[in-house]
């Protein structure tokens, strides 16, 4: 006898089309938000809630509210927290699954039905990746300022990242809450479901791909600003990737000036990208050595990773080089070690295989002593715009990133300088004999008393 598929909490079968993946998605993440009580501290935290102990976390789907017009609204859904009879926290939710994009009008709507029904906040959810913290990525979004509700957007992947780092990672405590979370994250995991993650660089990924390759893009081109949009997601999807490895809050690292002005960010990677087939960004996990420097050239096909970080300055130059080829035990004879001694703009170039047999590789002719290295592995970029049978741009990019940082990184450690000594003053001959001269004097002086 066949025992037959296992039974599931939130079922994937029997789902039939968009509307219905969507309101699917909305009920069970708003569902096990108000039974694992770790989960909605967490999301609820994301957007400025605070869930307490003693607080009540309730959830509805399809809430029918009025608009300022006298129009009827029906969100995705309502979430609210109660603190003992006082609604600490409320919010409406509008979700979109798999491909589909937010509407500005239908935001601005909810946004003026909140205001309009005392609610604070709305919240949006899709597979759509906000530029940088804080902006929303549905342009036109009417907001009124200072007096109005809040808009928030989070993205799915960030969600199942937050639920994946709390099951796994952070553990909950209680048995059948950790089962529910469980089944919310195999959901929303699962292809039927329509939640996906980031996983195509657009219909103009091959010309750009192939422009690229043959020094031909035009900053022009609305494609080349597509994919540089992607580009920018993948970043955001790679730094999610670490976090549910990891467990920590790996981060994009955004220059102040972009996330003050996103389309300046928007205008740096079309600039780079047709002036050089580059494409590049920065990843953070805390504790780290250092950042993780990504860089793709498009002309190469080829993938860079790279961290920099500071040599020893107590050390002769072959015990610097040796300090940290210890350190690269797991790392891959391929990985290359730039040494820069101080004030020089050029390096001394070696892989780690050499390092390995002669740590003096990396030195100069003049024996200058490195002051920092830059560590920098190369991997093959995936070709395709998603991913099939082999694995496309997007997969490539995030292995290699993973990879890296497990081989690489993670096992560095930073330069530690000894702790200054107290210095002790060495006692000289006469030192030792006026000593004793005092000591005589004194034992004189009670022998008369």
């Amino acid at each position: 006898m066949s025992h037959g598929e296992a039974a599931r909490l939130i079922p994937v079968a029997g789902i039939r089309g968009r509307q219905e993946a969507e309101d699917r998605a909305t009920s069970a993440l708003l569902a096990v938000m108000t039974v694992v009580r770790p989960f909605a501290t967490v999301v609820l935290g994301m957007f400025g809630a605070r869930v307490g102990k003693r607080a009540q976390v309730e959830a509805y789907i399809q809430p029918t509210c009025e608009s300022p017009e006298g129009t009827s609204l029906r969100p995705d859904g309502l979430i609210r927290v109660l603190q003992g009879n006082n609604v600490s926290f409320e919010a409406f939710v509008e979700v979109k699954t798999g491909a589909a994009a937010l509407s500005a009008d239908q935001l601005s709507a909810y946004m003026e039905a909140a205001k309009a029904n005392g609610v604070g906040a709305v919240i949006s959810i899709s597979n759509e990746i906000a530029p940088s913290p804080g902006v929303h990525p549905t342009e036109g979004v009417r907001v009124r300022g200072r007096s109005g509700p809040d808009l928030h957007h989070v993205s799915w992947a960030k969600i199942v990242t937050k639920a994946i780092k709390e099951h796994h990672h952070r553990g909950v405590e209680d048995p059948e809450q950790a089962w529910i979370l469980g089944e919310l994250i195999r959901y929303l995991t699962h292809p039927n479901s329509g939640v996906v993650e980031f996983s195509d660089m657009g219909a103009g990924w091959v010309s750009v791909r192939d422009g690229a390759f043959e020094d031909r893009l035009s900053k022009r081109d609305p494609s080349v600003a597509d994919v540089c949009q992607r580009w920018d997601q993948l970043l955001s999807v790679a730094a999610m990737r670490l976090s549910v490895d990891t467990g920590a809050d790996a981060i994009e690292v955004i220059p102040r000036t972009h996330q003050q002005d996103p389309r300046l960010r928007s205008k740096d990677f079309v600039d780079s990208l047709c002036e050089t087939g580059i494409l590049s960004g920065e990843l953070r996990v805390p504790d780290t050595i250092g950042d993780i420097e990504l860089a793709v050239n498009l002309r190469a096909r080829r993938i860079t990773l790279s961290t920099r970080l500071r040599a020893p300055d107590d050390r002769t130059p072959r015990a610097r080089v040796v300090w940290l080829v210890k350190q690269l035990k797991q790392s891959p004879e391929a990985l290359l070690i730039d040494a820069y001694p101080k004030a020089t703009k050029n390096p001394v170039t070696a892989s780690l295989a050499e390092l390995r047999e002669n740590p003096l590789a990396c030195i100069g002719p003049d024996k200058k002593p490195p002051a920092r290295f830059v560590l920098r592995l190369h991997s093959q970029m995936g070709a395709g715009r998603v991913s099939k049978r082999k694995p496309g741009f997007i997969d490539s990019v995030v292995e290699a990133t993973v990879a890296y940082y497990a081989e690489v990184v993670q096992d560095l450690q930073a330069f530690v300088p000894k702790a200054p000594p107290i210095a002790v003053p060495k006692s000289t001959p006469s030192d030792d004999e006026s000593a004793i001269a005092v000591a005589n004097d004194a034992g004189h002086e009670q022998l008369g008393d």
